[in-house]
C-alpha cells in the first residue's frame, strides 16, 4: 500500500510540474492553480510513506522516479530533447532505484 501511496505522490508531481511549465511564470490561473493542487497532493502522500520507508529511501525513489518520467513527459509534450548521456543517466537511475528496493537492508521487503 504504500509503495501505491508513494506512485501517487510521483504521478501528482509530474503533473504539477507539466503544469507548472504551462503556467507560465504564475501568469496563467488554471495551469498555476492546478500546479499548487498536484503539489499538495504529492506532499501530501510522500509524508504518508514517510511512516513507513526512511525518508532518504522514499526520497530517492520519489525523486529518481519524477527525474525519469518528467523528462519522459517533457520529450513527448514539450519536444524536449534527451540527448545519449541524459538516456543514459537516466537509466542509471532506474537501477539506482531498483537496486534500493530490491537489495538494501534500509527497505523492509
Amino acid at each position: 500500500m504504500m509503495y501505491l501511496i508513494l506512485f501517487i505522490a510521483i504521478v501528482a508531481e509530474v503533473i504539477g510540474t507539466t503544469l507548472l511549465k504551462t503556467s507560465e511564470g504564475f501568469t496563467r490561473l488554471w495551469p498555476t492553480l492546478g500546479t499548487v493542487f498536484c503539489y499538495g497532493i504529492a506532499f501530501y502522500c510522500l509524508s504518508l510513506t514517510l511512516q513507513h520507508l526512511p525518508t532518504g529511501i522514499a526520497y530517492a525513489i520519489w525523486s529518481g522516479v519524477g527525474i525519469v518520467l518528467i523528462s519522459l513527459v517533457a520529450w513527448l509534450w514539450h519536444g524536449q530533447r534527451l540527448d545519449l548521456p541524459a538516456l543514459i543517466g537516466m537509466a542509471f537511475i532506474i537501477v539506482g532505484v531498483v537496486i534500493i528496493n530490491t537489495l538494501s537492508r534500509a527497505v523492509s521487503h
